[in-house]
């Protein structure tokens, strides 16, 4: 696998277009990583487009708030109704947002060459890698961590059949002990997987196991 993924960096490297990026190839910082979270106007990763988009820092053990980056970008498609439901953002909020080639460059120096730590995280690297295939060429090339599978592991590794898995973003918050922040706003949903993820990492780091409910006895009727 690793020796797959190292092909791929050196061929998306001879296809980036614009040298100015190659620090996105960079050794990654020892014990950082990026938490990242899109807010879109849709579900549709073809279709849709960002509306915002927020990343915080995390070096070692600690989320570095201060080290934060948001941006409000002018989608290119109108706001789908059930949407605004989630995260309450209208046309009227947005109009006034950036356009994404201006919000990519910076962002993507924010970002730099760390792995990038989300929940559904395939969604919004899917969401900005429609822009950066157009302004570089290529993909992001970033190691992408994913919350959801780390808690699996730490959860529901060796289940018996039967267990039910709930894998929701709120139920495994809970699940931490951590406390919620304003979901579906990007900024407060990227500080939460943080949270989640330097919980999980330590969990982990000291072989803790999450405990979980027994699975329902599977009852059997004679005739």
């Amino acid at each position: 696998m690793l020796l797959l993924l190292n092909l791929k960096r050196r061929v998306l490297l001879h296809l980036l277009r614009d040298p100015a990026y190659r620090f996105l190839f960079d050794p990654a910082p020892p014990g950082e990583a990026v938490s990242i979270d899109c807010e879109t106007t849709g579900l549709s990763a073809r279709k849709d487009d960002i509306v915002t988009v927020a990343a915080i820092r995390i070096r070692d053990n600690r989320i570095l708030a201060s080290e934060r980056f948001e941006a409000m970008v002018k989608p290119r498609v109108r706001l789908n109704p059930d949407a605004i439901k989630v995260h309450r953002l209208r046309e009227q909020d947005v109009a006034g947002g950036r356009p994404i080639e201006a919000v990519l460059p910076d962002l993507l120096r924010f970002i730099g060459s760390r792995p990038l730590v989300g929940f559904y995280l395939e969604f919004d690297v899917a969401m900005l890698n429609k822009h950066v295939r157009r302004m570089l060429g290529i993909e992001l090339p970033n190691a992408q961590i994913e919350v959801s599978g780390i808690y699996y592991e730490q959860k529901y590794r060796d289940a018996p059949p039967g267990t039910e898995v709930d894998l929701r973003f709120m139920s495994i918050l809970r699940d931490l002990g951590l406390p919620a922040l304003a979901q579906h706003d990007a900024y407060s949903d990227a500080l939460m997987t943080a949270m989640m993820y330097l919980t999980l990492e330590d969990y982990r780091a000291r072989g803790v196991r999450i405990p979980r409910a027994r699975a329902r006895p599977v009852a059997f009727y004679g005739g």
